[in-house]
C-alpha cells in the first residue's frame, strides 16, 4: 500500500524549512494583468469596492453586534485581552444579511472564482476591529499553515478579501505582506495542543502556527515588505499562503474590515492534518 506523503508538512518535531510550493498560485489560465499581478505578488489592491452609504451600514451592523447582549457570550465574538473591545466578530457575513450583500456587491466573489478557477464558497469570514489605544497585533503567519493543520484544507487553493471600513494608514495597524512568499511553503515547529485556537484568538504573539524569526528575517531579506493602506471602501484580495502580519494601534483612529475567505469547492476539506479534533464551524466552514 502507498502512503499519500504530505506536500505541506508543518507542526514538525525537527528543524522546519522553507519548501517550494507546488501548487499554482492562480488556477486558471487567464491573461489578465490584475491575475498576474496576484500570481507574482501574492495580492491585489482595489479601490471603492464599496460605497459609502454601504461601508457605514458594515460599521452600524458592527456596533450593533458587539453590543448586543445576546452575543456578550457567543465564542464568535472575540474582545481584546483584559477589555471589552471587539477585536473580532466571526460568522458575520451568516450574522448579518448587510455585511452578506456587501460582500457580493463589492466584487470579491467573482475574483476568488478568478484567482482559484472555480466555484468558491465562504471557509471563514469575520470584522476585525483594531480601537484606537487598544488595538492588538497579528503575528506573522500564512492563514493556510492553520487551516491545513488545523482545519484540514488539503492545497492553498482558497484566498481572502479585507474590505477596509476605515481607511488603513501606515499608522493604524494595516495589513502587512511580504509579496511573492506566497509561492513557498514555511513550516512551523511544535506539537497542537488540543482546544489551542481558544488562545490563538486572543493571542498577540502565538506560540504555535507561526514561522521561527530566522525565517521571517530571511523572507523579509530576499522579499522586502509591503504595508497595504487604502481608503475607505477598498479591498485586498491576498493568497492564503503569502505571509502577512499587522502591528498593533496606539493612535487614535481605529481600523477596521471585513475579512473573508474564500475556498474552491474542489478543495473540500479533511480531517486536520495535526491530528487534533476539528475547531468549530464559525473557523472552518464546510459546505
Amino acid at each position: 500500500m502507498t502512503l499519500a506523503v504530505d506536500a505541506y508538512n508543518t507542526r514538525v518535531s525537527g528543524t522546519p524549512e522553507i519548501v517550494d510550493r507546488p501548487d499554482p498560485v492562480v488556477w486558471t489560465d487567464a491573461q489578465d494583468p490584475e491575475l498576474h499581478d496576484f500570481a507574482e505578488r501574492g495580492y491585489v489592491q482595489r479601490e471603492a469596492a464599496l460605497d459609502e452609504a454601504r461601508v457605514n451600514a458594515c460599521l452600524e451592523e458592527l456596533r450593533r453586534i458587539g453590543d448586543d447582549p445576546a452575543m456578550a457570550d457567543d465564542p464568535r465574538v472575540i474582545r481584546e485581552r483584559g477589555s471589552e473591545a471587539v477585536r473580532s466578530i466571526f460568522d458575520v457575513h451568516l450574522l448579518s444579511d448587510v455585511v452578506a450583500e456587501a460582500v457580493e456587491r463589492s466584487g470579491a466573489v467573482d475574483l476568488a472564482r478568478e484567482i482559484l478557477g472555480s466555484e468558491v464558497y465562504v471557509h471563514q469570514s469575520r470584522m476585525n476591529y483594531k480601537p484606537g489605544f487598544a488595538g492588538g497585533a497579528f503575528y506573522w503567519h500564512s492563514d493556510f499553515e492553520t487551516w491545513h493543520a488545523e482545519d484540514g484544507m488539503p492545497r492553498p487553493r482558497a484566498c481572502s478579501a479585507s474590505i477596509a471600513l476605515t481607511p488603513n494608514r501606515t499608522y493604524n495597524g494595516p495589513l502587512m505582506i511580504m509579496p511573492g512568499t506566497q509561492k513557498y511553503f514555511v513550516q512551523c515547529a511544535g506539537e497542537t495542543p488540543e482546544d489551542y485556537y481558544k488562545e490563538s484568538l486572543v493571542s498577540t504573539a502565538p506560540r504555535i502556527g507561526v514561522p521561527s524569526e530566522e525565517h521571517i528575517a530571511e523572507l523579509y531579506r530576499s522579499h522586502g515588505l509591503d504595508v497595504l493602506t487604502g481608503p475607505t471602501g477598498s479591498m485586498t484580495m491576498f493568497d492564503c499562503n503569502a505571509l502577512h502580519a499587522s502591528g498593533g494601534n496606539i493612535t487614535p483612529m481605529p481600523r477596521a474590515n471585513v475579512f473573508i475567505v474564500f475556498n474552491s469547492v474542489d478543495n473540500a476539506l479533511a480531517e486536520p492534518y495535526a491530528g487534533t479534533p476539528r475547531r468549530p464551524d464559525f473557523l472552518a466552514r464546510r459546505p
